[in-house]
C-alpha cells in the first residue's frame, strides 16, 4: 500500500511539475488565416491549467462589449450546453453531460482526467432532456419554462423540417413529430441512424443540422481520443461529419480528418456549410489551434495523421502520407485549446457594423494551455463569405481575478430578434446580447 501511494504522490508531482510548461507564444499568435505553428513542445505528462468552476456570485454575470448589453435570459438550468430556437421563438436547451463511458475510466490517467473534468463543472449527471423557453412579453427574458422532451441519453444538437423534431442523442439520431407552439412532447421518439458511441466514447457530443432544402441532415462525430491512442480501429466513422438521408436512414461520410467538429451553420450568402472544430492536445501550449472553416464536400482535415493542414503529427504511426497529402488547411484559427463549440451566423441589420455579418464562436476554455486560453464570446467579421479581419471579444468576464470559471460559454444562437443567447454551462444560466441601443420587439 505504501508504495503504491510513494508511486502515487510521485506520478502527481510529476504532474504539476509538468504544469510548468508555458506558452511562448501570445495567444493571438494562433488566431487568423496564418497563425504561427512552432516547433511542438510535448511534456511527459500534459499541461493542466483548469479553472475550477464555481459559478456566478449573486447579481454577477458576463461582461459585454462596448455598446452591448447582456441579461439572463434564463436561470437556474442544469448544465445547458446547447441551443435551438423554433420558428415561434421558443428556445430549446438541452441540459446534458457525457453518458456513462466505462471503458474511458480506467487507469491513473483516467482517474486525472476526471478529476479535472469535475474540477472544471463538468462531473454532475445528465439531467437527459431538453427544456422549452418562452419569452411571453418579448422582454428578453423567459417567463415560462417547460421539460420539451425528458428520457434521452445526452442530448446536445436539435434540428427542425417542417413537423420533424430530430434529436442527435450521444448514440444516435432520433425524430420526435412536433407541432408549433406545444411546450411538450410526450410521444416517443423514433430511431433515424445509430452514431458511434460504445464504452469509450471520448467525444460524445453530436450536434445536427438540415441542409437549406430539408432533405439532409448534417451530424457531427467526434474522434475517440486525442490522436488515435486507442487504435485507429475504433476511429470507426469518427472525426467526421456525416451527410444523412433522414428518409432512408442512410449516411454517407460528408467530410473526415475533424478532430472534434461542434458548431455547425450555413454561410448565408454562400449556402457552404461551416463548422469549429477543437484540435488535439498534448503538444503544448501554443499547439494546436482550434479553428473556424469551410467544410466542401469530400474535403480531409489530417487528423490523426497531421494538422492544419500538412504539418505532421509524429505520435501517430504508422503514418498515411497518402491522406496528408489532401490535407485541407482550415480558413481561420480560433486560438489554441479555446475549445471552440458553439457557432452562429449573424447576417442582419439588428447588428451595427461589422457584427451584422460574420459569426458569433462560444469558447468553452482550456484545460491543455498555461496562461488559460478562451472562455469568451468571440465575433468574426466576414466579407465575401470568408473571415475577414481580427476576432472581436463579446462575452467576457468568465473568470475570477484568481482564476476560477464563474460560467463557461458552449451553445449560440440568434433569437426572433436577432439577439445572440449563449448557454452557461457552469453558470446554468443562458445568456441574452444585444446592442446597447437595441429595444426588444413585442410581439
Amino acid at each position: 500500500m505504501y508504495l503504491r501511494l510513494s508511486l502515487l504522490f510521485t506520478m502527481v508531482a510529476t504532474i504539476l511539475a509538468a504544469c510548468g510548461e508555458v506558452a511562448q507564444l501570445p495567444a493571438s499568435a494562433g488566431v487568423g488565416p496564418h497563425p504561427q505553428l512552432p516547433p511542438p513542445n510535448p511534456t511527459l505528462f500534459p499541461t493542466v491549467n483548469v479553472a475550477k468552476a464555481i459559478g456566478w456570485p449573486t447579481n454577477g454575470k458576463p461582461e459585454a462589449a462596448p455598446g452591448m448589453a447582456v441579461n439572463a435570459f434564463a436561470a437556474g438550468l442544469d448544465h445547458p450546453r446547447w441551443l435551438y430556437v423554433l420558428p415561434n421563438g421558443d428556445v430549446l436547451v438541452a441540459e446534458t453531460n457525457a453518458p456513462s463511458k466505462p471503458e474511458d475510466d480506467k487507469g491513473i490517467k483516467a482517474w486525472f482526467i476526471k478529476k479535472i473534468m469535475k474540477d472544471a463543472g463538468a462531473g454532475v449527471p445528465s439531467a437527459n432532456r431538453i427544456t422549452l423557453l418562452r419569452d411571453t412579453d418579448g422582454d428578453g427574458v423567459a417567463e415560462t419554462r417547460s421539460v420539451f422532451i425528458e428520457g434521452l441519453n445526452s442530448p446536445f444538437g436539435m434540428a427542425l423540417i417542417g413537423n420533424d423534431f430530430y434529436v442527435a442523442n450521444s448514440d444516435a439520431l432520433v425524430k420526435f413529430p412536433y407541432t408549433e407552439g406545444e411546450t411538450r412532447i410526450i410521444q416517443p421518439g423514433t430511431k433515424v441512424i445509430d452514431l458511434p458511441a460504445g464504452p469509450i466514447n471520448y467525444h460524445w457530443t453530436k450536434n445536427v443540422s438540415a441542409s437549406r432544402d430539408g432533405s439532409r441532415l448534417y451530424v457531427t462525430v467526434g474522434s475517440n481520443s486525442n490522436v488515435a491512442e486507442n487504435g485507429i480501429d475504433k476511429e470507426a466513422g469518427r472525426a467526421a461529419i456525416w451527410e444523412v438521408d433522414p428518409k432512408l436512414g442512410t449516411h454517407r461520410i460528408y467530410a473526415s480528418g475533424l478532430r472534434n467538429p461542434n458548431g455547425l451553420a450555413w454561410e448565408p450568402d454562400s449556402g457552404a456549410l461551416w463548422t469549429v472544430v477543437n484540435e488535439r492536445d498534448e503538444l503544448g501550449s501554443d499547439l494546436v489551434p482550434d479553428y473556424l472553416t469551410s467544410v466542401p464536400d469530400g474535403s480531409f482535415f489530417g487528423w490523426p495523421y497531421s494538422y492544419y493542414g500538412q504539418h505532421l503529427d509524429d505520435r501517430v504511426q504508422p503514418q498515411r502520407p497518402d491522406l496528408v497529402a489532401k490535407a485541407r488547411v482550415p480558413d481561420y484559427a480560433v486560438g489554441s485549446h479555446t475549445a471552440a463549440l458553439g457557432l452562429a451566423f449573424s447576417k442582419n441589420d439588428a447588428w451595427p457594423t461589422p457584427f451584422n455579418n460574420g459569426v458569433f464562436i462560444g469558447q468553452h476554455g482550456s484545460w491543455n494551455r498555461n496562461p488559460r486560453s478562451g472562455y469568451r464570446v468571440i465575433f468574426v467579421p466576414f466579407k465575401r463569405g470568408k473571415p475577414f479581419g481580427e476576432p472581436i471579444d463579446v462575452l467576457t468576464g468568465f473568470l475570477s481575478p484568481e482564476g476560477n470559471a464563474f460560467g463557461r460559454p458552449v451553445g449560440v444562437a440568434l433569437d426572433k430578434h436577432s439577439a445572440l443567447l449563449v448557454a452557461d454551462d457552469v453558470g446554468n444560466n443562458i445568456w441574452r446580447v444585444t446592442p446597447s441601443t437595441h429595444r426588444p420587439t413585442k410581439p
